[in-house]
């Protein structure tokens, strides 16, 4: 799929800045489109965060023009690596005001398209600005992903969420983030108001059957249970597995674990006095 089924603001904005897109970003968007669940593997350089992202800024755009967006979390994005949720967060500044500058030339009320990032890093003043004013797109990572669904409040602000996004997927395959990460994706769909649309990008998945079961969990989006592949890699590339380069401690990262070692040794003391008594 190109780019005629975007609003002409979002495709003219691609095409001046970009081009044509890349095979991993019109297989993705053709996936996407229909709300199918879509794990992209294309290398870097490919375009995977607009193949992730375009199709949810174009439905931003499509209601934003049509009537005020509210003030509610549509995408979260989901990264292992802090440093690139903040990349992230900076890159989808450049089609946002693309899109504006676009949608006043042509005469249009620009949609207002609001981004936040929520990590270790996130003071307590913008936390309580996030809450008071959701943005439609919440940059995180799986600790502070963990975190938000913990607190009502926070739990609240994520009930309106649609798609959810975890890039780099494979570096937390196999992993405790990757076990913990799974079960914060399951408590984001029961919190959430409508199924959620599950988007996995990485340069590496292999065996990519497994990465597929682990984005979808216990929801798979088709008859053969694995999500709609969306793989635009040359096969004859030699792509290895990085380790991950994520080798900082975030504070929320530090909270989680405090607070899982918390719970682990309350039942290990439990369960040893249970012993003794009997």
């Amino acid at each position: 799929m190109g780019l005629s089924s975007f609003h002409p603001i979002v495709s003219q904005w691609f095409s001046e800045t970009l081009g044509a897109p890349t095979v991993a970003q019109e297989k993705g968007w053709a996936a996407i489109r229909e709300r199918r669940h879509a794990l992209i593997a294309a290398p870097t350089g490919s375009g995977k965060t607009l193949a992730a992202f375009l199709t949810a800024l174009d439905d931003l755009v499509q209601e934003g023009v049509r009537t005020p967006l509210p003030d509610e979390v549509r995408v979260v994005y989901v990264s292992p690596l802090k440093a690139l949720s903040a990349d992230i967060h900076k890159n989808l500044a450049e089609p946002r005001r693309g899109i504006v500058r676009l949608a006043a030339a042509a005469g249009l009320e620009p949609p207002r398209i609001t981004a936040a990032v929520r990590t270790g890093d996130t003071t307590s003043s913008e936390r309580a600005a996030m809450l008071r004013t959701p943005p439609h797109i919440l940059v995180t990572t799986p600790e502070s992903l963990y975190l938000l669904l913990t607190a009502e409040r926070s739990r609240e602000m994520l009930r309106t969420a649609r798609t959810i996004i975890v890039d780099e997927i494979h570096a937390v395959i196999g992993t405790r983030r990757g076990a913990h990460l799974a079960v914060s994706l399951e408590r984001l769909q029961q919190v959430a108001e409508q199924p959620l649309l599950r988007i996995g990008l990485s340069a590496t998945q292999k065996p990519i059957e497994e990465v597929a079961r682990f984005l979808v969990g216990i929801r798979p989006s088709t008859s053969s249970g694995r999500p709609e592949p969306a793989e635009g890699r040359n096969p004859q590339s030699d792509i290895r597995n990085p380790k991950s380069q994520d080798s900082v401690i975030c504070r929320d990262e530090e909270r989680f674990r405090s607070a899982t070692f918390r719970r682990t040794r309350s039942i290990r003391v439990r369960s040893s006095a249970s012993s003794s008594t009997a």
